[in-house]
């Protein structure tokens, strides 16, 4: 039996590769294509919303699809925990399951899950993110969700160091991680962590070349997940195990056991 989704933003970048992917499955069916201007009742005879909007209309999609008991998957790129923890509880209240994807690409996880057991070893780390001139929002997503992991696991020891950050060309600070935000042509995605300590540094670089390419597995992945999904889930790294391990033991990306390695193999083709 296949699932009836209705893609908000289907006409852009993201959401034509969203609709290939779907279009492409067995499991997956599109009812309706919206772009971000559309009447939001027209999600009406979905079983999942895929939100690859604006930051801007994002919220209303998830909420609009959350009041009518759909669950919801988001590729909208803009929600820092704070902005998350805005609709938490009217999810939670409705029953429904909402997942946060702030990059579909496995490389991108995986560095963002690289910088996260790097953390608590260097005491200074910023990013830097270039994305197309057309990008609408800054700092993107992803390097939002890579401070938003390199605090968690600094927790024990303490906010990265970030001098001078009162001058605005020290970059906004995100969980007191310092990030810079380039836009310009001839760029798709690249994100730069850069740890620094005495006497040394790591840069950790990701880049995004082909866009279909880079996102169809997360995206399948991602489509799976949310159809069953229940609260609030944020990142791949949710559903997938990295089997990367912080200091002390504790797994970066704890799942349950016996589940989405066999996802990672069909989606990826391994």
């Amino acid at each position: 039996m296949t699932t009836r989704v209705a893609i908000v933003g289907g006409t852009g970048k993201l959401g034509g590769i969203i609709r290939d992917v779907i279009e492409a499955s067995d499991d997956f069916e599109i009812v309706a294509v919206l772009s971000s201007r559309s009447e939001l009742s027209e999600l009406a005879g979905a079983e999942l919303v895929v939100d690859a909007s604006t930051p801007g209309v994002s919220i209303d999609v998830v909420r609009a699809a959350t009041e009518r008991g759909i669950n919801v998957l988001v590729g909208t790129s803009g929600w820092s925990a704070e902005r998350i923890a805005l609709v938490r509880p009217l999810v939670e209240a409705a029953g429904t399951g909402v997942v946060f994807i702030p990059n579909f690409s496995l490389g991108s996880v995986l560095g963002s899950a690289l910088a996260s057991v790097a953390a608590p070893f260097f005491p200074s780390i910023e990013i830097v993110e270039a994305h197309r001139e057309t990008k609408v929002d800054s700092p993107s997503g992803t390097a939002v969700r890579t401070a938003e992991l390199i605090a968690a696991a600094r927790s024990a020891t303490g906010p990265v160091e970030s001098p001078h950050v009162d001058q605005r060309a020290r970059g906004q600070q995100v969980a007191s991680v310092p990030i810079h935000s380039l836009r310009r042509p001839g760029v798709i995605a690249r994100q730069e962590t850069i740890l620094a300590g005495a006497g040394e540094s790591l840069t950790i670089t990701h880049d995004t070349i082909e866009p279909a390419l880079a996102y169809g597995p997360g995206i399948r992945i991602a489509l799976a997940a949310a159809r069953d999904a229940r609260g609030v889930s944020v990142g791949l790294d949710s559903f997938i195990d990295i089997g990367l391990r912080q200091p002390g033991g504790r797994a970066v990306a704890p799942v349950e056991e016996g589940g989405v390695t066999g996802q990672v193999a069909r989606a990826t083709g391994v």
